[in-house]
């Protein structure tokens, strides 16, 4: 099966979290990705579940340093768990670009506004797909571009809000590094 961006998927061997399957290759664009890490992320001490993401890489890496300054390939992808409003979808992004900043940052609040500006609220079922190549980034809603950017900072800077020093929760980061 071949989707949006060229994604050949096959489930022949795949992980499961969350009633969310994913498998454990992608091919894009004739690139060979495996699944490196597969996380749940939850919302207060009720365990809310909001999403199950998946990281795709050339190579598995437990390093979240070495990912985000590795110049290959990589594919997040988000399956939505339950309905999140565009303010709070939104309000998440601020926090975790303003949270995982490295300095001295480039990224000019114009950059990160503009990418805000698209975020739409989220409903159970959505999926989203954040393309990581050599000349930027992709990302689909639904099967759907919702933008590109040739801006490799700032393409850095979205995967950071999972990987960096504050990532949504201490559990995502170490479970997208293949971590349990």
């Amino acid at each position: 099966m071949i989707g949006l961006l060229g994604i050949r998927t096959s489930i022949a061997s795949a992980a499961q979290l969350a009633g969310v399957t994913l498998p454990d290759t992608r091919q894009v664009a004739g690139t060979h990705l495996v699944l490196n890490g597969i996380a749940l992320r939850t919302y207060s001490a009720l365990g809310i579940r909001i999403y199950v993401a998946g990281l795709y890489l050339e190579r598995r890496s437990s390093s979240a340093e070495a990912i985000l300054r590795s110049p290959e390939m990589k594919l997040l992808e988000i399956h939505f768990l339950r309905d999140v409003g565009q303010d709070a979808a939104r309000n998440t992004w601020r926090r975790g670009f303003a949270n995982n900043r490295q300095a001295p940052c480039r990224l000019g609040p114009q950059d990160i506004a503009h990418f805000i500006a698209e975020v739409p609220a989220v409903h159970r079922g959505d999926v989203s797909m954040f393309l990581f190549t050599r000349d930027g980034m992709t990302v689909t809603f639904d099967g759907r571009v919702l933008g590109t950017t040739d801006n490799l900072y700032f393409a850095q800077q979205v995967l950071r809000t999972f990987l960096g020093p504050v990532p949504p929760t201490p559990r995502v980061k170490r479970e997208l590094l293949g971590g349990r």
